[in-house]
């Protein structure tokens, strides 16, 4: 079943256990509530024990001192009553929101540990209703679940043992209604628990949804799809509002039913109470004190069927969210080997790789780049030249084979050790809504402004990045919306050159950028390169000419390898390839 749709059961011990782990930092607090339910509960019943005390007494005898006293007994029993449910409504959402809170940073936690190739398979809003949507119903566990449903059942508890002490008939009377109640309650947490499931699931799907078209507007827009998308979206936003509506429609029925079966069993304890009075068989101030009771008794009872579905809903929350930061099957297996110094020997060694089963995108790849040397990969679109790179940095790990820096396996490494030492700028640059020396620095304080400016300069960026309002501190909007492409690109470059790694990976790095622009970029990189090993992917076959190794990749297998000069000789893959650029050059330029 979808775990969007599926509902949880309410004594899942072993979810309960895992959930109770969350609250162990916060036990003091947490037995404090326990403690304070249990005194909601004793002093539920009090107050109509007061009323029938107050009644056949003071008042039967006219006794206007003891009213007095019983008055005032009274007031503070209703303070106290007070006192207790503020402190049970403020505790219990206080502990709640400390869990989850504590629950969200694990969870982030985990998710930005996790492998690329989860969120290959995962949709982006599933993992945002996880974090927030989830997260805020297991919230709802501990301010109206688990704590309020232990204190609902306590509470009828007393209740009846207090009602059966102070007259038997009446109890009996009182309860007849009973099981109408139970039955009314177990019919709408049914109805309730189906609509929910809707909710949630509509929920995720509504989430999913929006993230995928905002984050993807440009190509709705280009495409003029934005009918088509709208519509989809008022689709989906009519689901989520009929089950809403459902939802509503089951408590519109429920708490008026509830109400009059509550009703009914006041009216029955007058009618009985009544004749009883008249034959002096019980007094007024009993009867008035069932009236209480069962208005006392049967408001816990309709609460208790929207705690129930609360304490599922959450349940089933805890249980995804538990089932993420249990996951795996995405999580590195990190090394401990963290040098100081990196010397950039790669090898790679009959290295197969597939992101899907054996679908195989690298095949039996052997290749050596010495310290300090410059290897290019060139092919097709799909021969796997970026996958070279993803591997490298353990953004996904290998099928088979193995990966080796300065004679050491990746698979060794310290994650955070590895991916300091490779600077990578990507062909799609993703900056953040921040500044351009915060998207620089990437929370790295040991970078100075001034180091920034240095590479800045260097790169032949500085002038432009002052001319915008604020300079280093522009903000460049999401994903680097108000930048154009090469100003982008160009910012990457300084981004990796102030983290100063021993490997820099250029994936297509001029490939979307002018001719101006890539000269500014080309000459950063020679300066770049100096004492680095460098791994070049590009499209642009003059931007490689001076590599030390240039392989070519073909449907995920090595075709030929050598230099520029060596691969022409061969009038191969790389000659053909390299004809066919030089011909649209002079196309261009005719």
């Amino acid at each position: 079943m979808n775990q969007e749709t599926k509902s949880g059961q309410i004594f899942d011990v072993l979810t309960l256990k895992r959930l109770y782990a969350f609250v162990r930092p916060y036990q003091k607090q947490f037995y404090l509530l326990i403690g304070i339910i249990l005194l909601n509960a004793l002093l539920a019943p009090l107050m109509p024990l007061l009323i029938k005390y107050t009644i056949d007494t003071p008042i039967a005898q006219g006794n206007y001192q003891q009213l007095t006293w019983m008055l005032v007994l009274m007031v503070v029993v209703i303070i106290l009553q007070g006192c207790a449910q503020f402190f049970n409504t403020y505790m219990s959402g206080w502990l709640g929101q400390y869990i989850i809170r504590d629950i969200r940073v694990q969870l982030y936690q985990k998710i930005i540990n996790l492998r690329l190739k989860f969120f290959d398979n995962t949709p982006i809003g599933r993992l945002v209703t996880r974090t927030i949507s989830d997260v805020e119903t297991l919230s709802n566990v501990f301010s109206d679940g688990m704590a309020a449903i232990a204190g609902d059942i306590l509470q009828l508890v007393l209740i009846i043992g207090v009602m059966f002490y102070t007259d038997w008939r009446l109890s009996l009377i009182s309860l007849s209604m009973i099981p109408l109640m139970l039955f009314a309650t177990y019919v709408f947490k049914e109805k309730i628990k189906d609509s929910f499931n809707e909710v949630r699931a509509a929920v995720a799907n509504l989430n999913s949804f929006v993230q995928e078209h905002i984050t993807g507007m440009s190509i709705v827009q280009i495409f003029s799809s934005e009918d088509n998308e709208f519509q989809k979206f008022k689709e989906i936003n009519k689901i989520h509002r009929n089950a809403n509506i459902r939802s509503i429609l089951y408590y519109s029925i429920y708490f008026p039913v509830a109400d009059v079966i509550s009703a009914a069993g006041t009216g029955l304890v007058v009618w009985y109470g009544s004749k009883q009075i008249l034959s002096a068989d019980v007094s007024f101030g009993t009867v008035t004190a069932f009236v209480m009771f069962i208005n006392l008794f049967f408001r816990p009872i309709r609460q208790l069927a929207d705690r129930i579905n609360t304490l599922q809903m959450g349940i089933v929350s805890t249980d995804r969210i538990l089932k993420l930061l249990d996951s795996e099957e995405y999580t590195s297996n990190e090394g401990t080997h963290a040098p100081d110094i990196i010397r950039g020997k790669v090898s790679f060694r009959d290295v197969w790789f597939a992101y899907i089963d054996e679908e195989w995108v690298l095949k039996d790849i052997n290749f050596e780049v010495g310290e300090g040397q410059t290897i290019a990969f060139v092919g097709a679109t799909g021969a796997g030249k970026s996958s070279v790179i993803n591997l490298l940095s353990r953004l996904y790990d290998i099928n088979k084979g193995d990966i080796q820096i300065d004679g050491v396996s990746v698979q060794d490494y310290d994650l955070t050790a590895l991916r300091k030492n490779i600077g990578v700028v990507l062909q799609d640059v993703f900056l953040f809504s921040d500044t351009i020396e915060n998207n620089i620095r990437l929370g790295d304080d040991s970078i100075t402004h001034e180091k920034i400016v240095e590479a800045a300069k260097l790169v032949g960026v500085h002038d432009f990045i002052e001319r915008l309002p604020g300079g280093y501190a522009y903000n460049v909007m999401e994903r680097g919306a108000t930048l154009s492409v090469g100003q982008r690109q160009l910012i990457s470059f300084v981004r990796a050159m102030v983290h100063e790694p021993k490997i820099i990976v250029l994936d297509e790095a001029t490939s979307s950028v002018d001719t101006e622009t890539e000269q500014l970029i080309q000459k950063a990189i020679e300066k770049l390169m100096v004492g680095r090993t460098a791994i070049v992917i590009a499209h642009r076959l003059s931007t490689i000419q001076e590599a030390d190794q240039i392989i070519v990749l073909d449907k995920g297998r090595i075709m030929e390898v050598g230099n520029h000069e060596q691969l022409l000789e061969k009038q191969g893959f790389y000659a053909n390839l390299y004809q066919m650029q030089y011909k649209e050059v002079l196309n261009v330029r005719g």
